[in-house]
């Protein structure tokens, strides 16, 4: 089973690709969706970007992180409108959402919910025997939110 974790933004959205097999779970890729300052409004460049990651690996379920609380209201209803733009699509097409909070990844990955992203990035590598391993924050936590997501279901689900 393929998931794809979703850690959303506006200038970038992280995304990490996983298989779950009865042997574990296996990377497949990770990246950053940039959304450039265009012509085309950046919404419309996420969901162009996000659909052609839902075709290329055609995954079962998308995790995507909750917001949390943030000081900056304007930065967080945008982040709020892009996630809505990331669900909304993954529904149109068939997927199945799983939502976590950052403390649930954190604390289901490293045993504490308040882990930096040091100690994620870390186990993540630790867990998809990618030690070389050298991505953006946004893409391993989107790694870790896709690895979380993938231990909490049976490799029939």
């Amino acid at each position: 089973m393929i998931i794809l974790g979703i850690d959303p933004g506006t200038a970038r959205v992280g995304y990490g690709v996983v298989k779950k097999e009865k042997g574990g779970i296996v990377f497949l890729e990770a990246g950053i969706l940039k959304v450039k300052k265009a012509n085309e409004h950046p919404f419309v460049q996420i969901k162009k970007e996000f659909r052609s990651l839902l075709k290329k690996w055609s995954p079962a379920l998308v995790a995507v992180e909750r917001l949390y609380f943030s000081k900056n209201q304007k930065t967080a209803m945008a982040v709020a409108e892009a996630r809505g733009i990331i669900m909304l699509s993954a529904l149109e097409a068939g997927i199945k959402i799983k939502e976590c909070s950052p403390n649930e990844v954190k604390a289901g990955l490293t045993g504490y919910g308040h882990a930096d992203k040091a100690a994620v990035a870390k186990i993540v590598n630790m867990i998809l025997g990618t030690p070389r391993l050298k991505v953006i924050d946004d893409a391993s936590d989107a790694l870790a939110i896709a690895i979380f997501a993938a231990q909490g279901l049976k490799t029939g689900d």
